[in-house]
């Protein structure tokens, strides 16, 4: 009998190690966010990978996360700051946050090309390890004003298993939250998290990616609605 279980427990330890969500972080950089902006966002983001709650979360037994980040903004301007890479040591972490740190704001102020970023982030999704999750988290302050629009994206690209979650930064637009949960969340679970202004960017990124990495439903209660703030 042991040579049995023996067999069947090694067969069971490879799925403790399994990859159970590929996360791609496409944070806004676009001519609305000023030079103060950028280092709210880029702290913001940053404190928030390095928080304990958040790494516990990314470490935890269900399996491992995949990680990639990208800055967007005008028709085919993005950067990729952070390529995939499979957090499973603190160190790897720590290395995607001093990236999201040494990064420059884009000097030239371009247009807001959400269709345009959400084609980049079907296509590196492509690329992402095989994870049982594909979230893409869209941080942004406006509407689609250059290149091809959401729904157009949606239409040609393929999404088919991927997740569309959003943080909409309503200082600078009416209606942005409404627009981001009427146009922009898509799939499984998608939901909108809200930071009313700039500076509560840093608590709304926390919330977000506590709520992404938890899996559905976990952190709504936590959430403000679209009139707080």
């Amino acid at each position: 009998m042991l040579r049995l279980v023996v067999p069947l427990l090694c067969l069971a330890q490879p799925a403790l190690a399994e990859c159970r969500l590929a996360l791609a972080l496409a944070v806004d950089v676009s001519r609305s966010i000023d030079a103060q902006d950028y280092i709210i966002q880029t702290e913001g983001l940053a404190g928030a990978l390095e928080d304990r709650d958040v790494r516990s979360a990314i470490f935890g037994p269900e399996g491992k996360v995949a990680l990639a980040i990208y800055y967007w903004s005008g028709d085919g301007y993005q950067d990729l700051v952070q390529p995939w890479v499979i957090l499973d040591t603190p160190e790897a972490l720590d290395a995607a946050i001093w990236k999201v740190r040494l990064t420059p704001r884009p000097e030239a102020p371009l247009a807001t090309a959400l269709g345009d970023a959400l084609r980049y982030g079907a296509d590196l999704m492509a690329e992402a390890p095989d994870c049982a999750r594909k979230v893409i988290d869209v941080a942004g302050d406006g509407r689609n004003n250059e290149g091809i629009s959401v729904a157009r994206t949606y239409e040609r690209e393929d999404f088919t298993g991927i997740t569309v979650n959003g943080l909409a930064v309503g200082e600078h637009e009416l209606d942005l939250v409404r627009y981001f949960q009427e146009e922009l969340i898509r799939g499984p679970d998608a939901f909108v998290e809200v930071a009313p202004r700039q500076t509560d960017y840093p608590k709304a990124i926390h919330r977000k990616l506590l709520r992404e990495l938890q899996g559905p439903m976990i952190g709504a209660l936590d959430s403000p609605g679209p009139e707080e703030g």
